[in-house]
């Protein structure tokens, strides 16, 4: 399936389906070839980023906003084909948002306070020199900012 497609059917799907199926999508482009660990991390920058507010009220927002995520850096002709690698991405996703449903102190944090992540062999972004709270595989994650919940 190609990455345009997927994009299309968030905007149809209904809340909560949209925002998994975004965060899947997210999951299976920044991190299909890494651990269960690396993913979940990349999932939890992704779920930290929707509570602040500050890239969109939902995860569809959030991992669309200009240059955040793969989706909008990857050409939407970009085939997402590895089916074991998807299936991991859509179960790794789906237990991130039961986990993140949870009570703040209950939660099981992968990257502490990680508000970005980057895959040097790649990218190597101005907020580099931020804290670095792990490096996972290959992608080394930062608290660049505090975020805090939004209030509702």
């Amino acid at each position: 399936m190609k990455l345009a497609w997927i994009l299309w059917l968030s905007h149809i799907l209904p809340q909560p389906a949209a925002d998994s199926l975004c965060l899947s999508t997210t999951v299976y482009l920044e991190a299909r070839d890494q651990s269960v660990l690396g993913q979940q991390a990349v999932a939890e920058v992704a779920l930290r980023r929707r509570d602040s507010g500050l890239w969109g009220r939902n995860l569809c927002q959030v991992v669309t906003a200009r240059k955040q995520f793969a989706p909008t850096l990857l050409s939407p002709q970009t085939r997402l084909s590895n089916i074991e690698a998807w299936t991991k991405a859509v179960s790794v996703a789906i237990a991130s948002e039961q986990n993140w449903a949870l009570p703040r102190d209950q939660r099981k944090l992968v990257v502490p306070g990680a508000s970005h992540f980057a895959a040097h062999a790649i990218a190597s972004p101005n907020w580099s020199n931020a804290l670095q709270v792990a490096t996972i595989g290959d992608h080394t994650f930062y608290k660049v900012q505090s975020l805090k919940p939004r209030p509702l």
